[in-house]
């Protein structure tokens, strides 16, 4: 009787433990129910690329079918990614424009932000302003980047030519500050939150905020290239990251103090000053799209700076054609039932 017992009661064991993990199979299968996998160069570090850590960690990416893994690359690794359709988006700046005009597979499909860049002075320099700058040396990370070209935007735009300036390229934030205080160069062309930082400190001075100050102000940083080949072949998976970053652009607007917290403690961003970390996110100025709040025009925005640029020569197609070229409007239901 009591084998019986004990085989009953073994059997019972059984069945309970295979309804249990039948379900836990179920729920997992549920949960990994994923229309595609993608990478995504998520990993710079940078506070301004917060849309892509929350989208990711508030599982907007998940809801939208998209199962992303965040990696990291450097500049020329994005561009062959998009260019072969290994890497279906990334956050880019202006620094991407005359890729597209070369004919690299990429295209814009939406703004991500403002602001992130500073020019900075010691807090003591003669500098005021852009007039002070011609005959000075200018500290950027890297010729032909992002600093480098708002730079020379805003001495091109105001009469100075790149003959009248030296640029010098450091390869680290930290250096070019380092420089900047043992007088190596004359202005620090920064990213944020080391400008920030910097400023902050009270080691230096802006003379140029491009999420306040013209030509600037109100235009999109950075933007959301997406590979042309993806467009082309999933345009349904453009459509939906785009809904998962309009979800998390627009939490961010809402909670700009959780925000900084869940990228902060999830390690994505390095800063220790909260309360700097929160005045730069609310400064970026995410779009909400839902409340039809801060949604630049980005056909505009593109044709703006393509204007700009092909003004100073580093852009040689006409702005119109270029922006025509280099901006793909994406149909936000695309994919939904």
């Amino acid at each position: 009787m009591k084998r019986n017992s004990k085989l009953l009661t073994f059997v019972s064991f059984i069945l309970a433990l295979t309804l249990i993990l039948s379900v836990s199979v179920s729920a997992f299968a549920e949960s990994a129910d994923y229309k595609w996998k993608i990478t995504i160069p998520g990993k710079s570090g940078s506070l301004c690329n917060s849309p892509t850590y929350l989208a990711y960690e508030l599982g907007y990416f998940a809801e939208e079918g998209i199962d992303v893994e965040l990696i990291t690359a450097d500049f020329e690794a994005k561009k062959i990614g998009l260019n072969n359709g290994s890497i279906a988006t990334i956050n880019g700046d202006f620094q991407y424009f005359p890729s597209i005009e070369a004919d690299i597979q990429m295209t814009i499909v939406d703004g991500l932000h403002q602001g992130c860049i500073k020019l900075e002075v010691l807090p003591d320099s003669e500098i005021q302003g852009v007039a002070d700058l011609k005959g000075k040396v200018i500290g950027v990370d890297e010729i032909g980047g992002t600093p480098y070209q708002v730079a020379l935007l805003w001495l091109e735009q105001n009469g100075i030519t790149i003959d009248e300036v030296q640029f010098l390229p450091f390869n680290d934030g930290a250096l070019e500050v380092e420089a900047l205080k043992q007088g190596v160069v004359d202005v620090a062309a920064l990213w944020d939150p080391i400008a920030s930082v910097t400023e902050q400190s009270g080691e230096g001075r802006a003379i140029l905020d491009i999420g306040k100050d013209e030509p600037f102000a109100g235009h999109y940083c950075c933007y959301l290239y997406a590979s042309t080949k993806v467009v082309e072949e999933q345009p349904e998976l453009i459509a939906a990251e785009l809904r998962a970053y309009h979800k998390a652009q627009a939490w961010i607007a809402d909670n700009p103090e959780e925000a900084v917290e869940l990228v902060t403690k999830a390690g994505y961003v390095s800063i220790e000053d909260h309360d700097l970390a929160l005045d730069l996110v609310k400064s970026y100025s995410y779009p909400h799209h839902e409340h039809g709040t801060n949604v630049v025009d980005v056909k505009a925005d593109v044709e703006y700076f393509a204007q700009a640029l092909y003004d100073i020569g580093y852009l040689h197609l006409d702005p119109a054609e270029y922006s025509a070229k280099a901006y793909t409007y994406i149909d936000l239901t695309l994919g939904q039932e």
